[in-house]
């Protein structure tokens, strides 16, 4: 076991990484796990075209490389690690990677959390290149297109709203007749002239065109078996989010949903665990506000690491 650190940060991604950048500024000299998806969810993101000081537009592996580059430069540990067990019952805190036990005076989780997926082939293989989970992000690379949305929630409601500020026509994709949507958010699309509905129908396979972008989508009628293929551009998946919060399932108070609950400002049930980014952030999910809840988790953490020292 290693000395006691300062501060340890679990999860990459825009809040891990800029939680880092402000505790290394602060010299608080952070350890930050890397955990299996370096970079999180914007590793298998494209460009990004909305995060502030890139006006042409940036890859998301790119963004992600700066970031870190920018916490290693004041002096961020980074390990290629993940943290799969934690004690917060006793301080300092413990925690365990296949490899070793840390301890630590404080921590910022920042595990983020992922998009659900239907679990199809094509939909890794295409995600960036026509297949999407987030409209906010990529919606504007769809002028004038022809869009699918999959899923029968709020969520694919909202995606699919908003999406038709820049679709040609965009067509919600459900299995069933009814929906898990609150009924205002149904009949909200219902009145809007450009969603269009393709119900009892579920998708199987998205196919790609000879520039290795979406074409079509072969949707399937659960009552038949019967198949047809749907020309598109774009795929919108938009049946939920999972925080990826299990590790701390009975250490640190978490919603129905599985979100991190957190309280004046960045602070869990466990005095001394702070949390940033899409595990505690189940509304906005954007790059920006994940850094945005990094920096504040890090400025609370050295405030409530000087007040110990008094």
């Amino acid at each position: 076991m290693s000395e006691v650190q300062n501060v340890i940060i679990i999860g990459s991604g825009p809040a891990g990484y800029t939680a880092a950048i402000y505790a290394a500024r602060a010299n608080l000299k952070p350890l930050l796990f890397q955990g299996l998806q370096p970079g999180g969810q914007l590793t298998i993101t494209t460009d990004v075209e909305n995060y502030p000081g890139y006006p042409e537009g940036i890859m998301g592996p790119e963004m992600m490389d700066q970031f870190r580059t920018q916490a290693e430069r004041f002096g961020t540990e980074i390990r290629f690690e993940q943290i799969n067990e934690v004690d917060f019952s006793t301080r300092p805190f413990t925690l365990k990677t296949d490899f070793d036990t840390f301890q630590a005076h404080s921590v910022i989780v920042s595990t983020g959390a992922s998009a659900r997926l239907i679990g199809l082939e094509a939909e890794k293989a295409l995600m960036g290149r026509g297949v999407s989970a987030c409209a906010t992000c990529d919606g504007a690379f769809f002028p004038d297109k022809e869009i699918l949305v999959v899923g029968g929630g709020d969520s694919a409601m909202e995606e699919a709203h908003y999406l038709t500020r820049f679709g040609r026509r965009v067509r919600i994709v459900h299995r069933r007749e009814e929906f898990r949507a609150s009924k205002i958010m149904v009949d909200r699309c219902k009145a809007n002239e450009k969603i269009e509905w393709l119900l009892n129908r579920a998708l199987v396979d998205i196919l790609a065109g000879d520039d290795g972008k979406v074409r079509a989508a072969v949707l399937e009628d659960p009552r038949s078996g019967e198949r047809e293929e749907v020309e598109c551009d774009g795929v919108f998946i938009a049946i939920g989010h999972t925080p990826n919060s299990e590790i701390f399932k009975d250490k640190l108070e978490m919603d129905e949903n599985g979100y991190i609950v957190v309280h004046d400002g960045t602070n869990t049930s466990v005095e001394g665990v702070f949390a940033c980014g899409d595990v505690m952030d189940h509304i906005y999910r954007q790059a920006v506000t994940a850094a945005g809840t990094g920096c504040m988790a890090a400025i609370d953490s050295e405030r409530w690491l000087e007040n110990q020292a008094h």
